[in-house]
Formats: structure tokens, sequence, C-alpha cells
């Protein structure tokens, strides 16, 4: 037996748990994705990856504003789901939507809630120097993140682990999961339990101006930072070059013992002392450049040892 689902997400983070569900033989009747936007130096109306994907299936796609029009929440009803997944949609659905699937709607959520509800908790978790993370298939409730768990898996968070490494190894896990929670919402054995009342932490989204990098902190915690924003936005600092100030990313750094005052260029190996030690940079990206690492940086800019970031 295949449910009948309407499935709902938008970036890349959602496509590997669609194509599960295809996979799978479940009949998705419908995809309801973020609507095109402007996009690229040409500014042209771009699909989201989900948006693709779907029609790549020939899967019907829904791409409302909102679910304030009761037309829309008509024609969802009217699909007559037995489940909704939601995996990285992007709207908070009203109970209307929550409601009118049979079984209601499951979301896959990023973090071991209640520790990172919200908009960015992969980056979060690495920002705050977090060791473990996982993936949850939850059944969704008009709040934030605040519904019942079903299914878990837990992900170690490595030492040098950056957001977007977090990311695949999420997408993967997680398409896995919510393959194996439908699974057993059709045997009727997926339970749900309660999230603890106590540990609740926000994953706010990322403001451009925490991407900028503040040498003056510890360099462990500029080391989490800068793995938890890469690749994207990636933390950046400024750079006088030729007789102009350059911005670059940081998309990878190695912690080591230097000292020196923050802010300061120590070597020809691109080491930079922080409020306490020093990060080595390994990979970078300047302003209208290629990523690339330290050592090619360094062939177009010469020794640069005595520099002060800003």
């Amino acid at each position: 037996m295949s449910l009948r689902i309407i499935f709902m997400g938008t970036p890349d983070f959602a496509v590997p748990t669609l194509s599960e569900l295809v996979a799978q033989g479940h009949d998705v009747v419908a995809v309801y994705t973020q609507p095109p936007r402007p996009a690229g130096r040409g500014k042209s109306q771009r699909k989201t990856p989900v948006h693709i994907a779907a029609e790549g299936f020939g899967i019907p796609v829904f791409t409302p504003n909102n679910f304030k029009d009761e037309e829309d929440r008509r024609a969802f009803a009217a699909l007559e789901a037995d489940v909704g997944i939601v995996v990285a949609y992007g709207l908070l659905l009203p109970g209307p939507i929550l409601d009118a699937p049979k079984y209601g709607c499951l979301n896959l959520h990023g973090s071991l809630l209640p520790r990172w509800r919200g908009a960015a908790p992969i980056q979060r978790a690495i920002m705050a120097g977090d060791t473990e993370t996982g993936v949850m298939v939850m059944q969704m409730d008009e709040g934030l993140d605040t519904g019942p768990i079903g299914l878990v898996e837990h992900i170690p968070i490595g030492p040098e682990m950056t957001a977007g490494e977090l990311h695949d190894e999420m997408m993967r896990v997680g398409a896995d999961l919510m393959g194996r929670a439908l699974a057993a919402l059709e045997r009727g054995s997926l339970e749900f339990a309660p999230q603890p009342e106590n540990g609740v932490v926000y994953a706010k989204k990322i403001d451009k101006g925490e991407a900028r990098v503040n040498w003056s902190l510890p360099s462990p915690h500029l080391h989490n930072i800068i793995r938890g924003l890469s690749p994207f936005p990636g933390a950046w600092f400024e750079i006088e070059l030729q007789g102009r100030p350059v911005r670059v990313k940081i998309l990878k750094a190695q912690l080591v013992s230097a000292k020196g005052t923050a802010g300061t260029i120590l070597d020809d190996k691109l080491t930079i002392a922080c409020g306490t030690g020093a990060l080595r940079l390994q990979k970078v990206q300047r302003e209208g450049k290629s990523a690339m690492d330290a050592e090619q940086f360094l062939r177009g800019t010469g020794d640069l040892t005595g520099q002060v970031m800003v």
C-alpha cells in the first residue's frame, strides 16, 4: 500500500526526501514550493530546486505566496492527502493546512529538538560548538518546531566539520529517516512523544552582520563561527591589497598555537592572531574570485606578514 502525499519543500536540502518518497512508490499528488524569484546577474525568474525536481518526476507544482487565501486552502484540502511532508518549505502553515491531510503534516527538522528550533539549526549548532546534532521527524502543530517527535537519528559534529558538510550529511540521513517514518505510518506503528520542556534554544536566522570576523574573539570561538558560516554566507574580513580594501571569505581554518596582536598576520602561511590563540587560514575566497587554498591566495598577493585585518 502506498500513501497519498503532498510534499512541501524548497531548497536542495529537501530534494533527496522527495526522491526517496517517489522511489518508495508513494503517490505524491502535489508539490508545494516557494515561487520562482529573480536570481543571478540577469535577475531571471529561477525555480527552486524542489520545483525542478518535481517537474522531473511529472508531479504538479503549486507556488502560493502563503495560505491566507481561502481558495488556496480549499485546493490543498481537495487533494485529499493521507499526509503532508514538510522539509524546509519556508512558510509557517496555518491550522487548516496542517489539519487537512488524514494524518496531518510531518516535518523533517535538522536538530535535536527542543534545542535549535527555528530557521538556522545547522549553522547555529556548529557556531555554538555543539558536538552532536541530529534529524527528527515531528508531527507539526501551529508553533515553531514545537510538535511531538516520532523518529530521531543522531549525527556527530566533527571538530572540523562545516555547515555545508553537515547539511549534506543531514539531507542524506533525513531522507532515509522520513522514508522509515512513512513505512511505520503505513503499518500503524509510528508513535509520537512530546518534546521536553527544558532545553529550548532558538536558531535565529543568520544576520549579515554576524559574518564579519571579529579577530578579538578567542580562536576556538572564531573557529566555530567560521565553520558554521561555511560555505554560505561565509565569515569574512577585509585586507588592503594594492592600496584598496578587498573582502575575503574564510571557508576553512585551522587552530594553531601562536600569539600576537588580534587581527595581525603572523607569518607567510596566513596565520592570524585572535584575542587568544590564532587561526591559520586554509581555504579562502577573494571577492569576485573562486575559492582557493591559502597558498594559491598568497601567490597572488605576496607575503602579507605584519598586516592587520579589519
